[in-house]
């Protein structure tokens, strides 16, 4: 991951691949506020017509993509008289990537991000990657894209950005653990009991951070920190056996790394996205980002605890995968997106969420990928037996795990 430091140039092109998400709109919302130091190359958005076309409109964008083919033509009337390119579909989201911009904020949402992040990693642009999926399903793959091209790969999880934030400058041989850190959700003091319970306006109800619905219940059952675990060992080239979890309930601290002579250093910010994704947009420089500054004073107490395995089965489902290797991890992560749509959609109870992916991992055993289009396959294939499965899901509602 060691980068040379550059000065930046006096106008740097982006390309923001999911732009009318969470992530997306507080990249705009930063560009919007140095608009001398940025030009907007390409936007996409995989449904959300009006979003895109206001942001493509409001920052001056080149072209505009449209994942849905059914939203062309509404999007092409919203953007008629301007002088933004319009396109649609999959293919086109891998075009947008593959323009020549400088930095490439990849946010796609699913396994549909692959294509697009390995497009733009392949052309050694500046990658900030914001879609877990490309480091879950495809970690080797894209890592040895990143050093065959010379992209540089720039971590925007708050957790990994502070690990990288932490790690500058510091010898690999250095390093001693990893310390990932988890709010722990609004449910760590649940019992199970209560937690069968949970409703799903209950788990989307996240107590720290502003995020989607998919992204807030896999932080109330702790999948996030499993996929995390995935994410750092493919980053940074540990083992998991040297990647910890601890529960830190104030998302104050975002990470921490300890050393061999026995210093930690760590990263700790307001829990406000725009920190991580302005340390990624301005890189190799800090720019000026306008988020509450942290007043340790008033905050007057940072808290740590060791993750509760019992009332969170999807951090072992998560170390399990990571041993098993192969196409585990895909498997895991299309099943877990399919069980939380169903959580979400009333189909499925909360506990059952982790029960169901396990079960899935149990069906998909023995799976080989070797390149992008195999690990589309497996992909496609866990979420169809995904869907078979909870359309006969019919377990204790306390839940499996």
């Amino acid at each position: 991951m060691a980068v040379a430091l550059a000065t930046l140039p006096p106008r740097r092109s982006v390309t923001i691949l999911g732009a009318t998400g969470s992530v997306g709109r507080s990249t705009l919302d930063l560009i919007g506020r140095a608009p001398e130091r940025y030009r907007v190359e390409a936007l996409t958005a995989q449904s959300n017509v009006d979003g895109l076309a206001a942001a493509a409109l409001r920052y001056g964008a080149r072209l505009a993509v449209i994942g849905d083919p059914s939203g062309y033509s509404r999007l092409k009337e919203a953007l008629a008289g301007s002088d933004i390119a319009v396109a649609a579909g999959t293919e086109a989201l891998t075009e947008a990537a593959a323009r020549p911009a400088d930095w490439v904020m990849a946010a796609i949402v699913g396994a549909a991000g692959l294509g697009p992040t390995l497009t733009a990693v392949r052309r050694a642009a500046m990658v900030a990657l914001a879609t877990k999926e490309c480091l879950v399903c495809a970690g080797a793959l894209l890592m040895a894209e990143v050093e065959t091209s010379g992209a540089v790969l720039l971590p925007v999880d708050s957790e990994h950005n502070a690990i990288f934030q932490a790690l500058r400058g510091e010898a690999t041989e250095s390093i001693e653990r990893l310390i990932l850190t988890a709010s722990g959700g609004p449910f760590r003091c649940r019992t199970l009991a209560e937690m069968a319970a949970v409703t799903p306006s209950e788990a989307v109800a996240h107590p720290n951070w502003h995020m989607g619905a998919k992204v807030s219940v896999d932080s109330a059952t702790m999948m996030n920190k499993g996929l995390e675990l995935i994410e750092a060992h493919h980053l940074f080239g540990l083992s998991q056996e040297r990647i910890e979890i601890l529960v830190h309930p104030e998302s104050i601290v975002h990470s921490l790394v300890a050393f061999r002579d026995g210093s930690v250093l760590a990263q700790l910010g307001q829990p406000d996205m725009r920190i991580p994704i302005a340390y990624t947009l301005g890189w190799p420089e800090r720019i000026s980002v306008p988020t509450p500054r942290l007043d340790l004073g008033r905050v007057a107490r940072l808290t740590f605890e060791a993750p509760d395995p019992a009332r969170f089965p999807a951090l072992r489902l998560a170390d399990q995968v990571l041993r098993q290797g192969g196409t585990a991890p895909t498997v895991l992560n299309a099943a877990n997106e399919v069980a939380v749509g169903a959580f979400l959609a009333g189909r499925i109870g909360f506990l059952d969420i982790v029960a169901v992916v396990e079960t899935v991992l149990e069906r998909c055993d023995g799976l080989r990928a070797q390149s992008l289009d195999d690990i589309l396959d497996v992909d496609a294939l866990a979420r169809r037996r995904t869907e078979t499965l909870i359309a006969d899901w019919s377990p204790p509602r306390s839940g499996k795990a």
